[in-house]
């Protein structure tokens, strides 16, 4: 056999070896990198989990908005171009600290935004399996720091929930169903196909962010109901029957069918065939924006930070803009139109969308895109063109706006395009959703970046 000779410079090579086995052995693990797309991911998780379950769209604000807080609070505490939220918005109490040098604070804020979005979905196993995926990732990467930021990004969850618990929305879920008993012509009442009672009657009894009152955008009222032909009311009421009948005249071409349409985000709609009825799930108008917030974040580039900070601020109009909405909805209780011109015009008469069910004034998908149209100016500008790929999940094309204003006027009158508003709801509800996105943008100090 061959015998090997140690001579020494065979000795230096071994020993150096050794030494970088050795070396690299005692080497930290590399920091885990958290991306803006990771973030993205994570708020796409919950959209998806939300349309399997079905929320209505105040409640849907909700979800949003509460995880996005978490994870920007923990950010903010390291950078001062942030600004935390304590002291602009109602009862929010500083968070703790990171006081562990191994805290990744973008990993724990994702971290926080999964679990606090987990605990308000009704599919919770949905939003563990792809947490879980991810923490396995992150504690092969870097199980100290995982373990560290975790622990971090949970505690701060748990401030948020403890705050998120006092807004009243436990107790709202045990507040009485709205009763229709009323002989008052004027007044809503549910509409088919399913008659389903009016949803979250008690929603502007919810904590706002950053209003005063549920009732500070307080809309005027809609014009007096009146069924005289040469009344306001009534000449609305057949602006939208004369617009629904030339439009479906003229079929799928009928640009304003496909603006209905594409702004539909009517999160269950009811299908009857036979005796057999079942439901097209969609996502709802806040979801619709935060999507469009996606997108913006995307064609600017955002880094993490900037990313979590434009979806926080936009959840947050959204989630007031239904508070502020519904406040007025339950209290002028306005018929629906196609209820209407059942009773009163066309009893065959259905509108392109299906009326969702609750009173018509003002229109929440006009008040919804006016505010976050508003803050998403105030952070891209007022020029920010955009391709808006949204509703391509749900089988409808890519429609294009040169301004996010440009969005949310389209997006407010598509619903007289649709049957189920009239053109007060639409242009005083785009209104009062652009004075909350000012105060908000206004409270909050944002700024183009």
């Amino acid at each position: 056999m061959k015998q090997l000779k140690f001579t020494a410079l065979n000795l230096k090579k071994i020993n150096l070896i050794v030494a970088i086995v050795v070396l690299s052995s005692c080497a930290p693990d590399a920091p885990i990198v958290v991306r803006s797309s990771d973030f993205q991911n994570s708020v796409d998780q919950v959209t998806r989990i939300m349309v399997h379950d079905i929320f209505s769209p105040p409640v849907a604000s909700r979800i949003y908005a509460y995880p996005n807080i978490a994870a920007y609070e923990i950010l903010a505490q390291s950078d001062k171009a942030m600004g935390s939220l304590t002291g602009s918005v109602k009862h929010l109490k500083p968070i703790p600290l990171a006081k562990d040098s191994m805290v990744n604070l973008e990993l724990a804020a994702l971290i926080a935004h999964m679990d606090l979005s987990k605990s308000l979905v009704f599919s919770e196993e949905r939003m563990e399996h792809y947490r879980d995926s991810l923490y396995t990732l992150w504690s092969k990467q870097n199980k100290a720091e995982f373990t560290q930021s975790k622990e971090y990004g949970l505690a701060v969850a748990q401030h948020i929930k403890l705050w998120m618990n006092t807004d009243q929305y436990n107790q709202t879920r045990t507040m009485p169903k709205f009763t229709v008993i009323t002989e008052d012509p004027s007044r809503w009442q549910p509409t088919p196909p399913a008659y389903m009672d009016g949803i979250e009657p008690h929603w502007n009894k919810i904590r706002p962010f950053i209003l005063d009152s549920s009732s500070q955008f307080k809309p005027i009222p809609p014009p007096a109901f009146s069924l005289e032909k040469n009344s306001a009311f009534y000449k609305e009421l057949m602006e939208v029957y004369d617009t629904s009948k030339r439009i479906e005249a003229e079929g799928d071409a009928s640009q304003e069918i496909q603006m209905a349409q594409f702004w539909d985000c009517n999160p269950y709609v009811s299908v009857t065939r036979g005796h057999l009825m079942f439901a097209t799930k969609k996502i709802t108008p806040g979801a619709h924006w935060i999507g469009i917030t996606k997108i913006a974040c995307n064609k600017a580039q955002l880094d993490f930070r900037q990313t979590v900070s434009a979806y926080t601020h936009t959840s947050m109009a959204i989630f007031d803009a239904f508070i502020s909405c519904w406040d007025e909805k339950y209290r002028s209780n306005l018929i629906r139109p196609e209820t209407l011109i059942n009773q009163y015009i066309d009893e065959n008469w259905k509108p392109v969308l299906q009326t969702p069910p609750f009173p018509e004034y003002t229109s929440g998908h006009s008040v919804v895109s006016g505010a976050a149209s508003t803050v998403l100016t105030a952070i891209f500008g007022p020029d920010f063109s955009f391709d808006d790929d949204t509703e391509v999940p749900y089988g409808l094309p890519i429609r294009s706006f040169i301004s996010f204003e440009q969005a949310a006027q389209e997006a407010a009158l598509s619903r007289m395009y649709g049957g189920i508003h009239y053109r007060a709801a639409i242009e005083i509800g785009l209104k009062q959703g652009i004075s909350l996105g000012q105060k908000l943008t206004e409270s909050l100090s944002l700024n183009k970046n």
